[in-house]
């Protein structure tokens, strides 16, 4: 078959599947066996595959059919413009946790040198993404997932060139890199203190986890789940965060669009915290609050 024959095949195989946006993810899964921009499939559409290139294709237009999220079978999805390794070990990064990092950022910047700890990392994305943007910073990528941290280590040494030690094999080799890794359920395992927290937490109600798209569904219930309410997480780190961070350190998180008030509420409960403030995203949503450490 040729290109243009292979296309045709698997956009009709995603129309009768009633799958979204048949033509780009066809053009998408293609291009990404071929190792080759969208453009050249139309360039030359008449280029003769062999049969194991076809073969794989319409392996993977199947998993499409069967609601595989496109990420998890290209292994790549773009975040901050960088290309992130995925796999259905974590969560796909949505453009919406952008407005968190780009948060953390214009924060960390006001700082000579910052400590920063990105609790539920999943891919790493969020702290990967503040590494390559600002100096002198020291960050930890947490999650309770030793899968997960497996594909953040894999991401820290594609995007920012380094190859992380994990502590608990070396410590002395760790010691002077820019992004460590650390396995723990939330602040089981952290120690020291930190400029900045941020997490994008699971925060997903129980119940409405079966009413979401079937691709979300697909991807890890650990990294959605946020209990009947969808807070539990965030009452957890709002209560302990405190303890980890330095005085005037900040906590950062992002949250559901309709979660603002409900954090907002957790935060002040505490008396910890001031300078509480929420940012909307692109769409319009509520999507972040961040909060100061109480003097």
């Amino acid at each position: 078959m040729n290109i243009k024959q292979l296309l045709e095949y698997g956009i009709k195989l995603l129309k009768e599947n009633n799958i979204d946006e048949p033509i780009l993810k066809t053009r998408i899964l293609l291009a990404n066996i071929l190792n080759e921009t969208k453009e050249y499939l139309i360039v030359h559409e008449l280029e003769e595959l062999n049969e194991e290139l076809v073969k794989i294709f319409k392996e993977d237009i199947e998993k499409v059919c069967k609601h595989i999220p496109i990420q998890y079978i290209t292994n790549k999805q773009e975040f901050m413009g960088l290309e992130f390794y995925v796999d259905e070990n974590v969560l796909i990064p949505q453009p919406d946790t952008e407005i968190l990092v780009e948060e953390v950022i214009d924060i960390a910047k006001q700082k000579e040198k910052t400590k920063i700890l990105d609790l539920c990392t999943g891919s790493g994305a969020i702290g990967i993404s503040i590494a390559k943007n600002i100096k002198n910073c020291e960050i930890i990528l947490s999650d309770i997932s030793t899968y997960a941290l497996d594909v953040a280590s894999k991401n820290s040494e594609k995007i920012v060139g380094v190859s992380i030690a994990r502590p608990e094999i070396d410590e002395r080799k760790n010691k002077n890199y820019k992004i460590k890794i650390i396995q723990s359920d939330l602040f089981e395992n952290i120690q020291g203190k930190f400029d900045i927290i941020v997490s994008n937490p699971p925060y997903i109600k129980s119940d409405v986890i079966t009413t979401l798209d079937k691709e979300v569904q697909n991807e890890p219930i650990l990294a959605l789940d946020g209990g009947t309410d969808g807070l539990d997480i965030y009452r957890k780190i709002i209560e302990q965060a405190y303890e980890y961070l330095n005085q005037d350190g900040y906590l950062c998180l992002e949250i559901g669009y309709d979660q603002k008030e409900e954090v907002i509420k957790l935060i002040e409960q505490t008396n910890e915290y001031q300078e509480i403030y929420s940012k909307k995203d692109l769409a319009g949503n509520d999507r972040i609050v961040v909060c100061k450490k109480e003097k």
